[in-house]
């Protein structure tokens, strides 16, 4: 397991304490039970069907303080995965016949183990995703190479970039973000990320700003490509709309202004049985920092661990996860509100 000290320890205290909070909110808001729409649908118990996809949350400490940030991000964030429970990881990935690795945080590349894990990763020919804030590129000079690292080992980066102009981009991710992000992507193009016929997969992802879902993702990803080449000169492969879910920073935006409920009853109320036949958690599943095992991203921050035997690294039961019926609660509405959403953008 990761190394707890006392003040990692008190941290997880308070952590639960905040979960127990978000769960008693969920459950308080008067609406449907997800699991009733899942019945009606066919699909309770949600079950696995397999498991292509190890997303690995190396950790919680992050150079920006993201207004809607699900996994509580931050510089003060001290939750690090130690190499040891990332060797877990790798032990556990010879054991299956997952083929990608996606590698998220706070800022994954601010845990001290981060290259060596990606160069173990490589050795063993899996796809790697890094999911980049772009800001870290540009915050430091021992981060400016991170996009000739990317392309040596062919990573796909995947970065959030909220608008394509700086006032939305900065209210949700902080002064001056816009324009670090800008200068990141032009550093990532310069090595060919995003470049057509490059082989290298540049990604952004969208996120609402505010109380709403993600419009069209396909008319969304065209107005990106034209305003980013044309004010910019900035290339991307594909864009992903996510839907956010209401988990944290998020959460609690929700409840102080007032849009708790309006926007629970928008996921409800959009709730698509084809979305949710396709979401994610079904051929992933994430693993934290301290080596727990959860279902998805979103369960992994509401310390809802998986239905199996070997909830840590440590007993890594592939047939019992595989054979698992996956956790669900109201938040995952989120993930199957219209289109669907999922790391990868719509599911449906």
């Amino acid at each position: 397991m990761g190394v707890l000290t006392h003040k990692s320890l008190a941290g997880q205290k308070h952590a639960l304490s905040e979960t127990d909070k978000q769960l008693k909110l969920l459950k308080e808001a008067n609406l449907e039970r997800f699991e009733d729409n899942l019945k009606k649908s066919d699909l309770f118990p949600l079950s696995a069907v397999s498991i292509d996809v190890f997303q690995i949350n190396v950790g919680k400490m992050c150079n920006q303080v993201c207004k809607h940030c699900h996994v509580d991000a931050g510089p003060d964030r001290k939750e690090i995965m130690t190499r040891e429970t990332m060797q877990l990881c790798l032990d556990a990935i010879d054991k299956t016949n997952c083929t990608t690795v996606d590698l998220t945080g706070g800022a994954p590349e601010m845990n001290p183990d981060f290259r060596w894990f990606v160069e173990q990763l490589s050795a063993k020919g899996k796809k790697i995703l890094v999911r980049c804030n772009l800001t870290i590129i540009v915050a430091n000079k021992k981060y400016n190479d991170l996009p000739g690292f990317f392309k040596k080992h062919n990573i796909e980066v995947v970065s959030s970039l909220p608008y394509f102009n700086s006032t939305k981009t900065d209210a949700q991710r902080g002064n001056g973000v816009f324009d670090k992000s800008i200068k990141a992507l032009g550093m990532l193009n310069d090595v060919g990320y995003g470049i057509e016929g490059s082989g290298l997969i540049l990604n952004l992802v969208y996120n609402p700003s505010g109380a709403f879902l993600p419009p069209d993702q396909a008319e969304l990803e065209a107005d990106f490509k034209k305003k980013l080449k044309t004010r910019f000169d900035i290339e991307f492969n594909n864009l992903f709309a996510i839907t956010n879910l209401p988990v944290s920073r998020y959460l609690q935006y929700l409840v102080v202004s007032d849009n708790y409920q309006g926007y629970m009853e928008k996921l409800v109320n959009a709730y698509n049985p084809a979305a949710a036949s396709a979401v994610m958690c079904r051929s992933t599943i994430s693993i934290g920092w301290d080596g727990y095992i959860f279902d998805c991203d979103f369960n992994q921050m509401l310390n809802l661990k998986v239905a199996a035997k070997g909830q840590h690294l440590s007993e890594f039961n592939f047939e019992s996860l595989l054979d698992r019926n996956i956790i669900v609660n109201q938040h995952c509405y989120g993930c199957t509100a219209g289109a669907g959403s999922s790391c990868g953008g719509e599911v449906a």
